[in-house]
């Protein structure tokens, strides 16, 4: 029986497809990153061919295939205090200039996106409680979210490899990770700080609980995207965000290049972006 392929035309098919589900766009220089996985699924399916593949695929109801696939198709790839500066700036500018304008009684939120396997949502946490130190004062909670199902398994269970921790100071790594088989498990106390939850940023039904955040970190995800995919997710950050509110992006992201709703706040450590105070 002769092996199934994916053909250009399949390609395409798929890759409208799938940038209309996820706003994440595949050029042909990906084809054998997409068609690997592709036929991997295909046989994990039982699938003939592409065809009742792709039909399956967008037909079925529950939309589990689509989540297995897009959990295939999603990089993750991070480590603990990755582009620090940022957190620095958190710290020493971001919170004192929300406390200082803080009208609400709530907490302070911060939303992270992509979560990948957890590593940058709890730096965040534990950045905060050795170097900011205003934490006692004010509640913090953190939301993590990520498309891929998977990853979001392996955040909540906080295990990590040396390469992981290998940008922490020794001392951190002794204080809130514990030794365990080919790695490290992050403390209950740091892992309970964090909240993790399943979300598309693609998808407005998704995404339109978020609401109310001071701050939100989404760091080299964008560069996946294009023009449009990156305007409506600059809006979905808008409409996320508090009046005020930051937004932090990766360091070879611009929000300038993508929306003019936000207007540059140029802090001492790091460029960041904010939503209009009304």
């Amino acid at each position: 029986m002769t092996e199934p392929t994916i053909s250009d035309e399949d390609f395409g098919k798929f890759r409208e497809f799938f940038y209309r589900k996820t706003g994440i766009q595949f050029d042909f220089s990906k084809r054998y990153f997409v068609d690997k996985r592709l036929l991997e699924r295909m046989a994990a399916t039982d699938s003939q061919n592409f065809r009742s593949y792709f039909t399956m695929l967008r037909f079925q109801a529950s939309g589990e295939e689509l989540q297995h696939l897009t959990n295939l198709m999603t990089v993750n790839e991070t480590y603990f205090f990755r582009e620090e500066y940022q957190f620095d700036c958190l710290a020493k500018s971001i919170l004192p200039d929300l406390v200082e304008r803080k009208k609400h009684s709530g907490p302070l939120r911060i939303w992270v996106l992509p979560s990948s396997s957890g590593e940058e949502a709890y730096s965040i946490a534990i950045f905060l409680l050795e170097r900011w130190a205003d934490l006692e004062k004010y509640d913090i909670e953190i939301v993590a979210s990520d498309i891929d199902t998977n990853i979001l398994a392996q955040a909540k269970a906080g295990f990590y490899s040396e390469r992981s921790v290998a940008q922490m100071p020794t001392s951190y790594i002794q204080k809130y990770f514990r030794r365990v088989a080919n790695g490290f498990q992050l403390i209950d106390d740091v892992r309970s700080s964090v909240e993790f939850t399943r979300v598309n940023l693609s998808d407005r039904a998704d995404t339109r609980p978020y609401r109310n955040f001071d701050v939100v970190f989404c760091r080299n995800l964008l560069i996946y995207f294009d023009d449009v995919s990156r305007k409506a997710a600059a809006e979905t950050f808008y409409d996320a965000l508090r009046p005020g509110g930051f937004i932090c992006l990766g360091h070879s992201e611009s929000m300038s290049r993508i929306s003019a709703l936000y207007r540059v706040r140029k802090f001492p450590e790091a460029i960041v972006y904010q939503k209009p105070i009304e």
